[in-house]
């Protein structure tokens, strides 16, 4: 494993948002939704997430999640993610999301 520095880790800006919007994506190479996440400050961001094998569209509404959200856009298909939602993978290489356990302001630092 690759070892890096504090100042490696300073770098990733990553922030509590909370999901508003899910649409399907059926252009994804893998099962996916496009989300709308509202990062409070700074803003609302999109993002494409591979979490419809164990979520439904209802269940991510107003669901706080964290993410990295200072990657450049990248375009998958027709969309453009401007952020990386975060996440675990199972055994299965299903995706369970990361999350307060709590609720917080949306935009707050993860640190």
């Amino acid at each position: 494993m690759l070892t890096i520095q504090w100042d490696d880790f300073e770098k990733i800006d990553i922030r509590v948002g909370t999901i508003t919007e899910v649409s399907d994506f059926p252009k994804a190479r893998k099962k996916a939704y496009q989300l709308t996440i509202d990062f409070g400050e700074l803003g609302v961001k999109r993002s494409s997430a591979q979490v419809a094998d164990l979520y439904d569209p209802q269940q991510l509404i107003g669901r706080q999640v964290i993410a990295v959200v200072n990657f450049p856009p990248k375009q998958i298909a027709n969309f453009f993610s401007e952020c990386l939602v975060l996440g675990v993978y199972t055994d299965k290489k299903e995706v369970v999301l990361l999350g307060p356990e709590r609720k917080v302001e949306n935009g707050w630092k993860i640190g």
